[in-house]
C-alpha cells in the first residue's frame, strides 16, 4: 500500500510530488490522458517566476517531472475509472483493471478548457488560438483579436486583451451577455471593445505563416457568413473540472469544481486533498497551482504524521 499518490503531472501534481518526495514520502504520481496538463500546449510561458527569458510549456513541465524524479518519486501511466474514497485504505481503480490503494491522495487532474470543436481550431492552438487571455495575452500586441463567449470570463478576458491588442471583437451566439451587469457595463465603455452578437465561429484560417488570419463568422439568424480579419482568437466558453469519477464522495460546487476547507487543501474527507485548477475556478495560472501543490504535500505529511485537520 502506498503512503500518498498524487494525480496528476501539471504544475500543482509535480509541485506536490517534488514536496511529498523531499519529505520521505516516496510518492507515487498517476499520469493521466493528458500529461503535463494544459501547458503542454502552450508554446511560450513568459510569466513563471525565475525564467526571465521564457520557457516552453512542455520544456517547464519536463523540468518539474525530473526534479520530481530526482527526488524519488514514482511515476506511472493511467486513467483513474473509479475511486473508492470512503474506504480505509483509499483505492483507485484503473481503467486496465489495476487497482491501487494509499492512506492518502492529492488530487491534482486539473481542468479543461471548453472549446469550439473544431478542426481548424485545434491545429491552431499555439499559433493564435488560446483559451487563456491571462496567459498569452502579452503576445497580440498592437494586434486585432477575438473573443468567443458571453459570459463573464469572455468580457474578463476582453477587458484584460484590450491592454495589448488595438480592437477586441466578442462575437456571441445570442443577441445578448449572460455576464453580470456590471461587466456588461465596463465591456460596453471600453472604445476597444466591439460586439458581434447572434454569431457563431465556423472556421479559423491561417492565410499566411501557419498564425491565425481570419474567422469565418455565421450569422445564426440569417445564415449569412462573413470573414473577419484578426491575429487572434480567445475562445472563453467556459472549463470543465476533471472529476467526474469523484463524483458522490466529495464535496464539489455545481461546475464540478471540488470544495476544499478554508485555508488548507483539505476535503471534505480524511485524507484527500485536492490542488490545482481542480478546485480553482478564479485563477487557473500555472504559479498559483504549483502554490496549491506545495500546500496539498504539507498538508499531507502532516495527515500522515497524526496533524489530523477538524
Amino acid at each position: 500500500m502506498e503512503k500518498v499518490i498524487i494525480l496528476g503531472t501539471g504544475p500543482a501534481g509535480l509541485t506536490a510530488a517534488i514536496y511529498c518526495a523531499r519529505a520521505q514520502l516516496n510518492p507515487l504520481v498517476i499520469e493521466g490522458a493528458e500529461p503535463g496538463g494544459q501547458l503542454m500546449i502552450t508554446s511560450e510561458v513568459e510569466n513563471y517566476p525565475g525564467f526571465p527569458e521564457g520557457i516552453t510549456g512542455p520544456e517547464l513541465m519536463e523540468r518539474f517531472r525530473k526534479q520530481a524524479e530526482r527526488f524519488g518519486a514514482r511515476f506511472m501511466s493511467g486513467d483513474v475509472r473509479a475511486a473508492m474514497l470512503k474506504n480505509d485504505p483509499l483505492k483507485l481503480e484503473l481503467e486496465n483493471g489495476e487497482e491501487v490503494a494509499s492512506r492518502a491522495l492529492i488530487i491534482s487532474t486539473g481542468a479543461a478548457a471548453r472549446w469550439l470543436g473544431l478542426a481548424s481550431e485545434s491545429a491552431l492552438r499555439g499559433a493564435g488560438v488560446s483559451a487563456c487571455a491571462t496567459c498569452d495575452g502579452f503576445f497580440f500586441q498592437g494586434k486585432e483579436v477575438v473573443v468567443i463567449g458571453g459570459g463573464d470570463t469572455a468580457l474578463e478576458d476582453a477587458l484584460f486583451l484590450t491592454h495589448f491588442a488595438s480592437k477586441v471583437t466578442i462575437i456571441h451566439r445570442r443577441d445578448e451577455l449572460r455576464a453580470s451587469k456590471y461587466m456588461q457595463g465596463k465591456a460596453h465603455e471600453n472604445e476597444r471593445i466591439e460586439f458581434l452578437w447572434d454569431s457563431v465561429v465556423e472556421e479559423i484560417r491561417d492565410v499566411s505563416q501557419k498564425r491565425v488570419s481570419v474567422v469565418v463568422v455565421r450569422n445564426v439568424k440569417t445564415s449569412e457568413r462573413t470573414e473577419l480579419p484578426c491575429e487572434g482568437v480567445f475562445v472563453a466558453i467556459g472549463h470543465a473540472p476533471n472529476t467526474q469519477c469523484f463524483r458522490g464522495q466529495l464535496e464539489m460546487d455545481q461546475v464540478g469544481y471540488l470544495r476544499t476547507q478554508p485555508g488548507t487543501t483539505h476535503t471534505n474527507l480524511p485524507g484527500v486533498f485536492a490542488a490545482g485548477d481542480v478546485a480553482d475556478a478564479r485563477y487557473r495560472q500555472a504559479i498559483s497551482a504549483a502554490g496549491t501543490g506545495a500546500c496539498a504535500a504539507i498538508d499531507t505529511e502532516r495527515y500522515l504524521a497524526g496533524e489530523h485537520h477538524s
